[in-house]
């Protein structure tokens, strides 16, 4: 026997054998079960949710390894052998890489640790033992795949063979991820046929890379020996017990980048996270302000005077005052303090308070980012902190409305009663200002000596152009997805899951700003953002959300360079500059819409389009800025700056929490993919309950977010359709929100968002338990007032093809608006040559005026109750379906307007009485929901005919 100075070596084996044994049996396991399960349940396997053979004719990882017994049982018995390998590949990298005061090492370990027992955790439950953990321990498996492989590819050795083909491997991996997405949503929302044959090959695909990923590590260990060591001498002869010596790893001559070297610092990463969640809390405020100033115009249907607040947000102007500058920049905890002024709104019921509340927070915040990125000019590691603090709190906060259904959980029109966390997230921001502020900050106001400095006026039209093209397009991830999208069948992003795609190109833009900022602030990038803004402005679905994707790319790597800039000049007039002509931007593409109500709105009606060219334009000339600071007095490169290693590690700390959240928003958005398997109250009557409800912006009248509220009623009173009006929230005055997200998810539910706020209406919205086959957006004759949309859509109900027509029409002081609409919607339900539902807002008097356009022989559309004189503005239609019912629930206090439901039978050729029978004369199945006659619930009940009517 070989000799070892510890000991006698009974046995020694190359580490390359642990990267093949697992090879072997991983794959052995998973093939193994899909040969098996080929043989003997080939039609089982390959069946799902809508087709089976000949359809489906491959089978998806999840049916072959946990459906059927003995491929099942294969399976789990091969994936136990492979745990053996599997914890000794994440051991041996671990010694093949580690070095004295590296944190890399040690986090790769622990998530390779983490990732082994979560595929333990989707083995052996599978997705017929219980679906929800199994997709739970399979998103997080794979969530914890980017870590994994991103530090392997960090740590790999000086191996140029492994590292090629880590990388292909990598990027086969995470590539294969966008066309089994796209195909999983052809199957589960189109439900195409032969769709989850092609998903199934991708998922294998996933499968062949994940494990060739780490069968590369052979390459890597074939340098180390398993050894095992007698070190007592009681293996002569005899049985005992062994103790197990692992050979030192062979010197490794590749060292690290300084940027994964080095020790890894808590206090560094806590910095990061607290600075990060700063930057949260003054994005949070910010977009608050709006949404809290929405809510009074809305009441005086016009300028209310409270819109003046708006300009809260020039504060930065006081820092003009050189005394107050030097005083706040040597005190930033106290601007910091009080701009959580914007946190405890919530606590004032009173919405005029809790308006003033918010502003003073938005006052205070932009106070103290002016100050805080000025005290640090000087002082690169810790503007770069403050920097990557304010763009990833962008990140994160919209991160927190995508969790959060597009509201974010700390604003002020949440609370306690619709799943507010405005308690936690002061006490977190408390906590972060604490943490940050202990850091002094040594100000000097003296300038960089040896730059080009020109007009501080052109990086504030840069800055301008910037804060609102990140706020109006980027504050929401569903901003520019409903922008692009047209209506069913769908041809372009979903809100969810493709939500996560924004937030992957706001992460491309940082690191870009971050690592290469020559080329963030070129004229080139500068006309790649513009023909990305240009493409996202003109097209729809895909193509559209393609130039939004490049575009989000763009404004966030741009951040770097313009902050930069700015710094460099007095932050009064560059910042409140900056916020002033930011504010004009913000009044101006709300006078795209509501030019009907507000002075000299009819200049800017519908000019989406030229509030694009000036957002881009002003971008432009903070671009021109850029390049004048980066060059020196003599029109030369100013030096670069070098980041110290210690500066370098404060910046992978931001990317650690960047990383994290990414992460996180993948998370979301599987947990939130749409089950697309709803169904309706009464499908064994086929009955239909079909309503209409204007529901004002989804704020009720005490300013607090009303969709749970609205989620109820909608519920409990059974409703299968329902039209919503005054809908569309995509603006900054309304927070960026999708109020159709909460209550399609919540309610079980496909939704149509309708005409897009790029299409300048106050928006109707479908929710529909019923597939929605086909729908088209409409923009009826304005000549003079506000943009009146409608969405026809072909709903499947219960297997027979009718139209629902969701309509709002102009206001009361049009009339010619009013009669040209009613022609123009009578024509479309005139052509349409199916059954019908009309579910509108019509501003006409019963019988009167342009009704008998509505109800006409060219329509050819019923009023759901002629008797019922006492409507103005919402009305039920419907021709060849039966009615059987209507009723008026009222409101409470979550809007000005009633809902209104009508209830029909689909299959029942009967023609429709306008005889009122009382409901004991109707099936049970016939009935509306009892609770809400007498007194009803929560403020809702049967009102003006105190109960519902029934018809014969």
């Amino acid at each position: 026997m070989a000799k070892d100075r510890d000991g006698t070596i009974i046995l020694s084996l190359s580490g390359k054998w642990v990267s093949w044994s697992h090879t072997v049996v991983a794959y052995s396991a998973f093939f193994g079960a899909l040969i098996v399960g080929m043989n003997l349940h080939f039609h089982k396997i390959v069946k799902n949710e809508h087709y089976g053979y000949p359809d489906e004719w491959f089978p998806s990882v999840s049916a072959t390894i946990g459906d059927r017994h003995p491929e099942r049982s294969l399976f789990q018995f091969l994936i136990a052998i492979t745990s053996g390998p599997r914890f000794a590949l994440v051991f041996f990298w671990y010694f093949l890489t580690a070095r004295p005061n590296s944190f890399l090492p040690k986090f790769t370990l622990t998530v390779g640790l983490i990732r082994t027992i979560l595929c333990g955790g989707w083995v052996y439950v599978t997705s017929t033992d219980n679906h929800q953990w199994h997709d739970i321990y399979m998103i997080s498996y794979l969530l914890f795949t980017l870590p994994w492989t991103l530090g392997c590819l960090a740590l790999s050795p000086n191996n140029a063979r492994a590292i090629k083909y880590r990388k292909y491997l990598a990027g086969a991996f995470f590539g294969t991820l966008v066309p089994l997405i796209y195909f999983f949503i052809q199957h589960k929302v189109h439900k195409v046929p032969g769709a989850y044959t092609i998903y199934a090959f991708f998922e294998w695909s996933l499968i062949l890379f994940d494990v060739g990923f780490d069968a590369v590590t052979a390459l890597d260990f074939a340098g180390l020996d398993l050894r095992i060591v007698d070190v007592k001498g009681v293996s002569k002869g005899r049985s005992g017990e062994m103790a197990d010596y692992v050979a030192e790893k062979t010197k490794n001559d590749n060292n690290l980048k300084a940027l994964v070297s080095g020790k890894f610092s808590w206090v560094g990463m806590i910095d990061a996270i607290a600075d990060v969640y700063t930057g949260f809390m003054f994005w949070t405020i910010l977009t608050s302000l709006g949404v809290t100033i929405w809510y009074f115009p809305l009441w005086h249907m016009g300028l209310s005077g409270y819109e003046v607040l708006v300009m809260t947000s020039t504060a930065p102007y006081f820092l003009g005052i050189r005394p107050l500058r030097r005083f706040l920049t040597k005190n930033m905890m106290i601007t910091s303090i009080l701009s959580l002024t914007g946190l405890i709104a919530f606590y004032y019921p009173k919405p005029s308070t809790r308006l003033f509340v918010t502003g003073a927070g938005v006052f205070f915040s932009c106070l103290a980012l002016a100050a805080g990125f000025f005290a640090e000019r000087h002082n690169p590691a810790r503007l770069e902190g403050k920097i990557s603090a304010f763009s990833i709190g962008l990140i994160a906060s919209s991160i927190a409305k995508f969790a959060c259904y597009s509201n974010n959980p700390v604003w002020p029109i949440m609370g306690a009663e619709n799943d507010g966390l405005n308690r936690i997230g002061l006490a977190l921001g408390v906590l972060a200002v604490l943490w940050s502020s202990r850091k002094s900050t040594s100000v000097q106001d003296n300038s960089p000596k040896n730059i080009r400095k020109g007009s501080s006026f052109p990086i504030s039209l840069g800055l301008a152009g910037l804060f609102f093209g990140l706020h109006s397009l980027l504050s929401d991830s569903s901003t520019m997805i409903t922008w692009v999208w047209d209506g069913f069948p769908v041809t372009g992003p979903l809100a969810v899951p493709h939500g996560a795609f924004t937030f992957l190109a706001m992460g491309l833009g940082f690191f870009i700003g971050n690592s290469h900022e020559g080329l963030s602030r070129s004229w080139p990038m500068f006309a790649f953002g513009c023909i990305s803004a240009a493409i996202f402005h003109n097209n729809h679905g895909w193509w559209g959300y393609y130039g939004a994707f490049a575009l989000a790319i763009y404004l966030t790597s741009i951040i770097p360079s313009f902050i930069r800039t700015a710094v460099q000049h007095g932050p009064g007039k560059t910042f409140g500059n900056a916020f002033f002509l930011y504010n004009l931007l913000v009044l101006a593409h709300v006078w795209t819409v509501a030019y009907a109500f507000v002075p000299g709105g009819p200049l800017l009606r519908e000019r989406t389009d030229l509030v694009m060219i000036m957002t881009m334009s002003l971008i432009g000339a903070g671009v021109y800025s850029t390049a004048i600071l980066s060059t020196n007095s003599k029109g030369k490169p100013a030096n670069t700056i070098h980041l110290s290693p210690f500066q370098k590690r404060v910046k992978l700390y931001f990317l650690y929490t960047l990383t994290v959240l990414e992460l996180t928003a993948v998370g979301i958005a599987y947990m939130r993919f749409p089950t697309m398997d709803y169904e309706p109250y009464n499908k064994d009557a086929k009955v239909v309950s079909a309503g209409i409800w204007t529901v004002h912006f989804g704020i009720d009248n005490h300013m607090w977010s009303s969709e749970r509220r609205m989620r109820d009623l909608i519920k409990e009173m059974e409703v299968d359709i329902i039209g919503l009006l005054e809908s569309d929230l995509q603006r900054i005055i309304m927070g960026n929100r999708d109020m159709t997200q909460f209550l399609a998810e919540d309610l079980g539910m496909y939704a149509d968002f309708g005409p897009g706020p790029n299409k300048h209406t106050w928006g109707a919205a479908l929710l529909s338990k019923f597939p929605i086959v086909n729908s088209t957006h409409h923009l009826l004759p304005s000549p003079a007032g506000e943009l009146a949309p409608a969405i026809l859509a072909t709903i499947d109900m219960y297997g027979e093809m009718v139209d629902v027509l969701v309509f709002h029409s102009g206001q009361e002081e049009d009339v010619e608006d009013r009669r040209l609409q009613s022609e123009g919607i009578a024509k479309l339900m005139g052509d349409s040559p199916r059954p019908l539902i009309l579910l509108s807002y019509l501003v006409t008097k019963p019988h009167q005026g342009n009704y008998n356009t509505y109800v006409s022989g060219d329509s050819r559309m019923n009023d759901i109750d002629p008797s019922d004189w006492d409507r103005w503005c919402e009305y039920i239609l419907y021709r060849g379906i039966k009615r059987v019912g209507y009723a008026r629930v009222s409101r409470s206090t979550i809007t000005d307007t009633e809902l209104q439901v009508g209830k029909f039978v689909i299959g029942d050729d009967r023609t429709s009485s306008d005889t009122i029978i009382s409901e004991d004369q109707v099936p049970e199945a016939w009935r509306f929901p009892a609770r809400f006659h007498g007194e009803g619930v929560r403020g809702h009940r049967y009102h003006v005919f105190n109960q519902p009517r029934y018809f014969a």
